[in-house]
């Protein structure tokens, strides 16, 4: 039986990060999955088109806004100095490199489980490391044993990044929507105000 800390690895571009990312963190690590959860900014998703993403370092900005105070929810910026585009299991070599008394977890949502086949090197992603698989509107949850993978039911919200920012760039109050303070940055900077609408 290990006794290492387990870190739930929660990747995500977070533009911006929202009450979803937030609420899925403290189930994970409330309901004991996880001992923490490291909101894992990615630069920039190559299955993604990178059209409306603001910078890094906004985004990270942002990050540190909502999980300063956080019960076991922290923020990890190492691929942001990684070669781009980065890949999930170098990700995860390197921490554990780095972190060797730690033993992380991917978490992912049904959505990127439907095509985790395609991943780089996801067959030793589950064998070494493990997949915590949550569900996504419109995307089935695995059925059956995985070894490796382990399917969870949290408490959600059907909320999107991309619905923040459409309705940032329409005027609306979105404080409520967003962790304490991230809504203040975004106004005060004046970002995602010039979205193609």
């Amino acid at each position: 039986m290990s006794t290492r800390e387990t870190i739930g690895l929660l990747g995500g571009s977070f533009n911006p990060v929202h009450i979803g990312h937030m609420m899925l963190a403290a189930y994970l690590t409330q309901w004991g999955i996880v001992d923490k959860v490291w909101l894992l900014l990615s630069p920039r998703n190559p299955l993604k088109d990178p059209a409306g993403l603001i910078p890094d370092m906004r985004r990270l900005s942002m990050l540190s806004i909502a999980t300063k105070g956080a019960d076991r929810i922290e923020t990890c910026d190492i691929e942001l100095s990684m070669p781009q585009p980065s890949y999930t299991i170098n990700t995860l070599e390197l921490l554990s490199r780095r972190y060797p008394a730690k033993q992380f977890r991917l978490v992912i949502g049904s959505d990127n489980w439907q095509i985790f086949d395609k991943w780089r090197d996801s067959q030793r992603i589950l064998d070494d490391y493990g997949v915590i698989v949550y569900p996504r509107p419109g995307y089935p949850m695995p059925e059956g044993h995985v070894d490796g993978m382990e399917a969870v039911h949290p408490i959600t919200v059907n909320i999107s990044s991309t619905q923040v920012r459409d309705a940032i760039a329409r005027g609306r109050d979105m404080t409520y929507f967003l962790p304490p303070g991230v809504y203040k940055y975004i106004i005060d900077n004046k970002l995602y105000k010039n979205q193609h609408l």
